[in-house]
């Protein structure tokens, strides 16, 4: 019997597609979940929805809950990770309404930017508790982290805890090839790619059909034609152009979002500049206008959830449960994960969070070298990579001056505001965020 322990449960939809997902797989059939958050009410929540999706499947898997991390960690072989410190409310509200104060507008903030910088501060903390908790509980059991910052996380995370098995898991990879495919009116399942990098800027450096065709010809046209993006329905109002448009200069597609990326990078978001918000259409506040969208769906659906006989479980695209099953039953799969930089991208530091692709069987995952991305994209990464490294070494060195040089190096926050509103800001977000945060931050230590 396999043990998976899911620490943030209360997110109960992500929930459901993970454990959805691994009862599709006969070995995992009877595992035991253990479900585990603080908040009780979620908790009970997500306990209902994940024993109906049991006897809708007519499995023997088992379910606990528990507000207790270390009960629900002792003897995992699989950890699932999926926590929001803070949550909406306050600290995602905090994290868009004091930048908006200084003139600096977000998307989503939840990477990098002065947001991610946050959240990255007051997440770390508890994910080396989950750490140090799994090494002594159940030391070899494999983290599945899927928590943002990922790429903050995954750093820090193997910097103080480089023993415990961990990947960091995203989306991005799987989903945007499923746009592309729409677009260019193909099959997903037809695509055959290659990509590296670092979290939300991987690169797909092949992209081609079943034929081996390649497919960047087609998509330079189509952008060129103004037939392509062609996101509709709840998409069009983030209509993808951004990535395009990188795509035009830079020759290669990035394999996370277009209201994502017009934070990573200084030329879409500029307040002396509206007309590019138009021309791109880039969703100002997009994370909290979906939270609150979020919130009013699991509203609607928690009663019909909890009245239903049966719940339709239709498999994800996450790549959880393919891990499990590719460990479980020695059948190699291969996922992209973000894992340490140990010469995976040469071009990038040592050490740092990558995206690459990963092999997985029973001896867990194995990452594979991307050593041919171009300059240009790996310049750009290290953009990205600056920020992230001062937020890791402030966290493990307990220094709040790196808070500010990380800011004062992102891209997108360096492009609005001077050094002085920079310093100035993040003194107005620690402050904001009070006991979310570290002891140390509201402690002013210069380096």
């Amino acid at each position: 019997m396999t043990k998976i322990a899911f620490i943030g449960a209360g997110s109960t939809i992500f929930m459901k597609n993970i454990v959805g997902d691994v009862l599709h797989h006969p070995a995992l059939a009877d595992a035991h979940i253990a479900l585990m958050d603080i908040d009780t009410t979620r908790l009970a929540e997500s306990e209902i929805v994940a024993k109906k999706l049991i006897a809708a499947l007519g499995v023997p898997a088992t379910v606990e809950t528990t507000t207790d991390r270390t009960r629900a960690l002792d003897g995992a072989d699989f950890v699932v990770v999926a926590f929001q410190i803070g949550g909406y409310k306050p600290c995602t509200l905090t994290d868009f309404d004091v930048p908006k104060r200084y003139g600096l507008r977000q998307t989503i903030a939840d990477t990098l930017g002065v947001g991610g910088i946050m959240r990255g501060l007051r997440t770390v903390p508890h994910l080396w508790a989950v750490a140090e908790d799994m090494a002594r509980l159940c030391p070899d059991a494999i983290m599945l982290q899927y928590v943002n910052p990922m790429a903050i996380n995954t750093w820090a995370l193997t910097a103080r805890y480089p023993h415990v098995k961990q990947v960091g898991l995203c989306h991005s990879v799987q989903g945007t090839a499923e746009e592309l495919a729409h677009d260019l009116r193909l099959d997903p399942r037809t695509l055959r790619y290659r990509a590296g990098g670092i979290n939300h800027m991987a690169f797909y450096l092949e992209f081609q059909d079943a034929e081996g065709r390649d497919l960047y010809p087609l998509l330079h046209q189509g952008y060129a034609e103004g037939r392509f993006p062609t996101r509709t329905g709840a998409n069009a109002r983030c209509p993808n152009k951004v990535r395009y448009e990188v795509m035009k200069h830079f020759g290669y597609f990035v394999t996370e979002s277009s209201e994502h990326f017009a934070e990573y990078v200084p030329w879409f978001i500029k307040s002396h500049r509206p007309d590019l918000i138009d021309q791109f259409g880039i969703p100002l506040d997009e994370y909290p206008t979906r939270c609150e969208e979020q919130i009013a769906d699991w509203t609607a659906q928690k009663d019909r959830f909890a009245t239903a006989e049966n719940i339709e479980v239709v498999k994800s695209h996450e790549y959880a449960a393919t891990i499990m099953n590719a460990v479980a039953t020695n059948i190699p799969a291969v996922i992209y994960g973000n894992v340490a930089n140990h010469g995976l991208i040469p071009q990038l530091p040592e050490g740092c969070a990558v995206e690459v692709p990963c092999l997985v069987d029973a001896q867990g995952i194995q990452p594979t070298p991307v050593t041919d991305i171009p300059s240009h994209l790996t310049a750009l990464m290290r953009t990205n990579v600056n920020v992230q490294e001062l937020i890791v070494q402030a966290l493990l060195t307990e220094t709040r001056e790196h808070i500010y040089h990380a800011a004062m190096l992102d891209p997108h926050t360096a492009a609005e505001l001077d050094l002085n509103q920079i310093r100035a800001l993040m003194d107005d977000l620690i402050d904001a965020h009070g006991d979310w945060l570290p002891d140390w931050l509201h402690h002013r230590k210069a380096a």
